[in-house]
């Protein structure tokens, strides 16, 4: 019931029975008299001498923290147990990114190549770098929009439902639409002969269309025949380089975390951290003054 009322996905609904399994499993709680703060406390420590990773352990007391509030909402606690106790996490790690000419030699070696998967793949890179969507959001896109939208000489828009089902407007430029047309002309090829799909990008899955598995396999394998570490590249990392890139240009945070489909802005100020990084980076490779120099 909390993971319908928060719109949840069945992943994420999975993933909460997995965290609250793992609570009753290793606290040894019968009842919701078992749900104190010095029981959630061992719990977490418990977590900690286990090994679990600090972001693993964030993750958990989140759920717990998330079930707490759905159980006072609902009257069957009078007190949240877990409003004193804060995040497990012990710090974020920043996101990967790819620098906007690795970006740029991925596509080129996408853009190269003409059998249908070739296209398939560098209208999908085309669209996620573009967009910078959610993996799972791309995946389930329906053609339609494409339809309407593409013989547009100027940038369009698309509605997306994502995280939530809350949905928002994604800019598509011209250039992505070319790649569609191009794509659009064998997608028939994904599909059973004389059948249809709604997707738009169809496959025999079971959800009926791309599954990120297969996504992320023909990503890594673009990756080595463009020269670059495939382990560096996944579809999510892809997002990353979305986002760092925009700011990179000049855009300012709220747009990213608009166009993003972030809940919270703070989520979003990571990829501030990361463009510091990266600057910081390219100013000890090639400023003068940040070079070493052998002592004399």
């Amino acid at each position: 019931m909390m993971g319908v009322e928060r719109g949840a996905s069945p992943h994420t609904l999975e993933a909460y029975g997995r965290d609250l399994s793992l609570f009753i499993e290793e606290s040894g709680a019968q009842t919701l008299d078992d749900l104190r703060e010095d029981v959630l406390r061992s719990y977490l420590e418990t977590l900690t001498h286990k090994g679990y990773a600090p972001t693993t352990r964030a993750r958990k007391l989140s759920t717990l923290k998330q079930f707490c509030l759905f159980l006072v909402q609902e009257g069957k606690l009078l007190r949240d147990p877990t409003k004193l106790i804060t995040s497990a996490s012990k710090g974020r790690s920043l996101p990967k990114i790819l620098y906007e000419a690795e970006i740029q030699q991925l596509l080129a070696v996408a853009r190269t190549r003409h059998d249908k998967e070739s296209l398939r793949l560098a209208f999908f890179l085309e669209l996620f770098y573009a967009t910078g969507l959610r993996v799972s959001e791309l995946i389930s896109l329906p053609r339609q929009p494409f339809e309407k939208i593409k013989h547009a000489k100027d940038l369009s828009f698309i509605t997306v439902l994502g995280k939530g089902r809350k949905e928002r407007f994604i800019p598509i430029p011209v250039k992505v639409l070319e790649a569609y047309s191009a794509y659009d002309a064998v997608r028939a090829h994904f599909l059973p002969q004389g059948a249809s799909s709604p997707w738009l990008f169809p496959s025999t899955s079971k959800q009926g269309f791309l599954t990120r598995q297969r996504v992320n396999q023909l990503i890594k394998e673009l990756a080595l025949l463009a020269g670059l570490d495939p382990t560096k590249i996944s579809a999510h990392v892809l997002r990353h380089a979305f986002a760092t890139h925009l700011l990179e240009g000049g855009a300012d945070l709220l747009s990213v975390q608009k166009l993003l489909g972030h809940a919270d802005v703070g989520t979003t100020q990571i990829y501030t951290h990361v463009l510091s990084e990266h600057l910081k980076d390219f100013v000890e490779a090639h400023h003068p003054l940040s070079k070493k120099h052998p002592s004399s």
